[in-house]
């Protein structure tokens, strides 16, 4: 693997660790294989927002079988790309919108309102703070449809906060 599919890797990891109560997972080790079989961009944030179903789905099949005493969910976790063009703020960029931007950063958030990862990038065109206040204001809207769409999955047996 070279040291762009780790670096992915990592950030995947490192989003979804943040939907875990790890304490409460005990000495355990979860892979989560995370190939988007369909995307028209944003493959790592579909990664991270379909592998939290996935993770969701997995622990708490380990709960019902016995595996787990509870489940060790504490954050329903999903991710967004927001891009700036000189016409303004893009939301979930698609491959073309993507490669037009001057600027994009990929953000992951928590049903708690909290920030996981943001990742940002200037392509030609620098942001400043205002700019980049309202990209974070886009993808938390964002994140916040995408919690809603998770939901329906685990909903059932983990409660969204938001």
């Amino acid at each position: 693997t070279g040291g762009r599919t780790q670096e992915i890797s990592r950030l995947i990891g490192r989003s979804l660790r943040a939907a875990v109560d790890l304490k409460a997972l005990g000495e355990r080790q979860i892979q989560i294989d995370c190939d988007v079989l369909q995307a028209d961009g944003g493959t790592r944030t579909a990664a991270i927002t379909g592998g939290f179903v996935a993770l969701a789905l997995g622990l708490r099949f380990l709960q019902k079988a016995g595996q787990l005493a509870t489940l060790p969910l504490k954050n329903y976790v999903s991710a967004i790309s927001v891009g700036l063009t000189p016409d303004g703020v893009l939301l979930d960029l698609d491959y073309e919108e993507d490669f037009a931007c001057g600027a994009d950063v990929n953000f992951v958030m928590t049903d708690s309102h909290q920030w996981v990862e943001v990742q940002g990038t200037s392509e030609g065109q620098n942001f400043t703070t205002e700019q980049l206040l309202s990209m974070m204001k886009m993808a938390e809207d964002g994140c916040m449809e995408l919690f809603k769409e998770q939901q329906k999955y685990v909903g059932e047996f983990f409660a969204l906060k938001a």
